[in-house]
């Protein structure tokens, strides 16, 4: 008697075990925290750790300042070495351009704007301001 074969059906994966299993990030408690933070999106809308991931889906992922927009290739719940984990997903290009510029307009700056004392009330509302203004196109 021969053992039956595994069948090639796509499995069902919840989204925080893809982002584990994508090396996006390193514990799934990491990733449930990020999707209950709302630093994680799903098709546009707000990711829930226990959704489904689907091949063809979009997932959007803010990662300290950058934002990735990727798409689902395949899903897998195992977490395997980093080249296996770069064939789950694949970047958008209005994503990749994004951070391009993103990356120019911060080296324009010249990194890090650095002062020699501590904000006071109104450069802490134009920091504010600032913040408010570059993260509401995400």
């Amino acid at each position: 008697m021969s053992k039956p074969e595994k069948q090639s059906a796509p499995q069902a994966v919840r989204l925080d075990k893809w982002l584990w299993a994508a090396r996006f990030y390193k514990t799934r408690s990491l990733c449930k925290d990020a999707i209950d933070g709302g630093k994680v999106s799903y098709n546009g809308s707000k990711g829930k750790a226990s959704r489904n991931v689907e091949v063809g889906a979009l997932v959007g992922i803010r990662l300290g300042w950058d934002e990735k927009v990727v798409e689902v290739k395949a899903v897998s719940e195992q977490r395997r070495g980093a080249p296996e984990a770069q064939l789950l997903y694949e970047e958008t290009a209005a994503s990749i351009a994004k951070r391009e510029k993103r990356a120019l307009e911060n080296k324009s700056f010249g990194g890090r704007i650095m002062s020699d004392h501590k904000p006071n009330k109104k450069e802490r509302r134009d920091i504010k301001q600032l913040k408010k203004d570059i993260f509401s196109d995400i």
